[in-house]
């Protein structure tokens, strides 16, 4: 399994995996985690989730780059199975909370993007690798505008992976509403979970609905841009693959 899930009280916690592959996401994964969301969907046992990675290393690191994902030739169209990754992408409109401990780049903001809030252990660190990788930052970098002031979306995507923001800078730029040491993590997540699903589960889910309609406009506009600008200026995949590996490891966290 690349996803396992426990569940008490009202509170399911929903771990990535994959501590091996620093919980990157494979087909499989998002196969489970697309099941999860629409299971949680049809049930009142489960009123609030939250939403972790397994290991202390990372959170997700987004997609595997050994996923294989076949593209069409059409320039307007493209086939991102990440798309579906997350709960509102799959109609879920209970409450998830983002455990974040470790990593948390590319991919991962198609999770962190769909939280209602992010609390970080104190060694977590967000980035964007794309644009290193000759490949453009659309999807993740709409979907933390949503959260994030303008110029700290627009650094973060653009510096790749030369610079990672540390979790007390993601919590001064509203990214993440608290940072705590990393073994207070999942009881602070789960006492903040608890507490949302002790309440009136429809008043609840109505608020995260109406909160997100506030930004929901500006959002699938945005998103409605991706594709095209991925097709145009993504390098081809095996320039991608070169430049991947022949990374540098460094990095300055700020």
């Amino acid at each position: 399994m690349s996803v396992t899930c426990t569940s008490k009280d009202g509170v399911a916690v929903v771990t990535l995996d994959r501590p091996r592959r620093l919980n990157a996401i494979d087909l499989d994964t998002v196969t489970e985690l697309t099941a999860l969301w629409r299971e949680f969907r049809m049930t009142d046992d489960v009123r609030a989730i939250v939403l972790t990675g397994a290991g202390d290393k990372a959170f997700c690191t987004g997609i595997d780059r050994s996923v294989d994902v076949p593209q069409p030739p059409s320039p307007y169209s493209i086939d991102d199975p990440l798309l579906r990754l997350g709960p509102k992408s799959n109609d879920l409109w209970k409450p998830v909370v983002a455990a974040v401990n470790g990593m948390a780049c590319g991919g991962a903001f198609y999770l962190l993007g769909e939280a209602e809030f992010v609390i970080a252990a104190e060694h977590a660190t967000f980035f964007d690798p794309h644009t290193t990788y000759g490949m453009v930052s659309a999807y993740e970098s709409v979907l933390m505008a949503q959260r994030m002031p303008y110029g700290e979306v627009m650094r973060m995507s653009l510096m790749g992976t030369a610079e990672r923001i540390g979790a007390r800078r993601a919590y001064e730029t509203g990214l993440v509403s608290e940072v705590v040491p990393a073994d207070e993590l999942l009881d602070t997540a789960l006492r903040a979970a608890a507490v949302i699903a002790s309440y009136p589960t429809e008043a609840v889910q109505g608020t995260v609905r109406a909160v997100w309609s506030a930004r929901e406009a500006a959002r699938a506009h945005a998103l409605a841009q991706a594709p095209h600008l991925i097709a145009l200026g993504n390098l081809p995949p095996e320039r991608q693959a070169g430049l991947f590996t022949s990374r540098s490891g460094e990095f300055r966290v700020r």
